[in-house]
């Protein structure tokens, strides 16, 4: 319900201070779903349309074009609800979030109710094009308080069914009746007697009986995705208890990664499940809970032989609203059973690499003190030839200072050479490994 656009912009400050943006449109919010004020002698037609957001403007045009027609101002372009009288009817349109209502009231005196109902006097080829399709289809009759009461014989021919339920409402001011079926026309019917409502009352007392109607179904809407995964959730059950059996047997890091895969695979199903109803389940637990405290409000009071509407949803919702509430209390519940399956596996699998880790270190602990073993060995056999070779240099040299007519002792000077090649090369070998040590660091 769009209010800003028809507030002057004087009105956006309050006393000097600025008003907040959203505060005339939340404000709106709260009169949406007001009662309209109506008197005995009253029927009223009410259609729920399913459609999606998409199709809201589409409403408003075709809203518009029906205004046109009985000379009527149309509703805002932003409005969410509109509500004007239209020759002999008066209509009042809501948008809610997946569904609108349009619902038809026509005060005028009736012999039988339901005879002639206030959506036959709309014109039929503007109903066709609405868009969506019907939830929920209810005529109302206020019956005036000077008729008298009807008895059950009549009741049984006006709801041609004898399954009539039916208490006295709003703590004894009128009398209320319906079979809980619809009938050919494809509406359900509810009759009310006056007794001492005033306006507001009635028009309180017909809205609570309007959503009843309209929320007890949008209710129910969870119940067939509800039956249609109650055997998968079975199923899902049983392979979770398998899995978990299962995970006592593992020999081996392949056959926990194997189990790991099967879990995640299964995680992966109930979440998908999950995305897909969770907000059907959401919603329906919310109307639910709208339809008890609309039910509450009609402050019933027993009329001896009848089922009251309280009764009525008892036994006939509540069942299904428990079935619905626990797949999806299961679905939570698998969900987190599998999570916890899969973090202790996760453990388990991260604890055995940990394991197949340390051992690796270790081997390749063994592997560098072998080649650091092996390395000093090929560092001494490396002393060693190049000892040789030097030594053998040095005995070159002898030979040739001998050769020149110098009095030197071949073999002697080589053997004394022997140690001191040694030592030098030694000292030079350490020297070296230190340097490459300094240098890695």
């Amino acid at each position: 319900m769009n209010i800003t656009s028809s507030l002057s912009p004087l009105q956006n400050k309050i006393m000097g201070i600025p008003e907040h943006d959203l505060r005339l449109n939340l404000h709106g919010e709260l009169r949406v779903g007001r009662c309209e004020l109506l008197a005995a002698q009253t029927q009223v037609s009410h259609l729920a349309l399913l459609s999606s957001d998409k199709s809201v403007d589409e409403e408003r045009q075709l809203l518009a074009q029906l205004c046109e027609r009985y000379d009527v101002t149309p509703p805002k372009v932003h409005a969410n609800s509109f509500c004007s009288t239209m020759g002999a009817f008066r209509l009042k349109w809501e948008r809610h979030n997946e569904y609108s209502t349009y619902t038809v009231y026509h005060a005028a005196p009736f012999e039988t109710p339901f005879a002639e109902p206030p959506i036959s006097l709309v014109p039929q080829e503007w109903l066709v094009r609405l868009p969506g399709s019907v939830i929920a289809a209810l005529h109302i009759a206020l019956d005036h308080k000077k008729r008298p009461l009807r008895t059950q014989e009549q009741l049984a021919q006006l709801f041609s069914s004898k399954t009539v339920i039916g208490s006295e409402v709003t703590a004894g001011r009128a009398v209320a009746w319906t079979d809980n079926q619809i009938h050919a026309d494809g509406f359900g019917r509810i009759l009310i007697h006056d007794v001492d409502l005033n306006r507001r009352q009635a028009g309180r007392l017909v809205q609570r009986l309007l959503d009843t109607e309209t929320y007890r179904i949008l209710a129910m809407l969870a119940l067939p995705l509800a039956r249609k995964y109650i055997p998968e959730l079975a199923r899902f059950d049983k392979r979770l208890a398998e899995l978990t059996t299962d995970n006592i047997k593992l020999e081996s890091l392949e056959d926990e990664q194997n189990l790991l895969e099967k879990l995640t695979q299964l995680s992966a199903e109930i979440e998908q499940i999950s995305a897909l109803t969770n907000h059907r389940f959401s919603a329906s637990l919310a109307y639910y809970n709208i339809v008890k405290r609309r039910v509450s409000e009609l402050r019933e009071k027993r009329i001896q032989g009848l089922q009251t509407f309280q009764e009525f949803l008892e036994q006939r919702l509540a069942p299904a609203m428990a079935s619905c509430a626990s797949v999806h209390n299961k679905l939570e519940t698998l969900s987190t059973r599998v999570g916890r399956t899969s973090s202790l596996l996760r453990t388990r699998v991260d604890i055995t690499m940990e394991g197949q880790s340390r051992d690796l270190l270790r081997s390749m602990d063994r592997r560098a003190h072998m080649q650091l073993r092996l390395q000093e060995t090929v560092e001494g056999l490396s002393v060693v030839v190049l000892s040789y070779y030097l030594v053998g240099l040095v005995g070159y040299a002898l030979k040739a200072a001998k050769a020149t007519g110098l009095g030197v002792n071949v073999e002697l000077g080589t053997g004394i050479a022997i140690p001191v090649v040694l030592g030098l090369v030694y000292v030079a070998m350490r020297r070296l490994r230190k340097m490459v040590g300094h240098a890695e660091d």
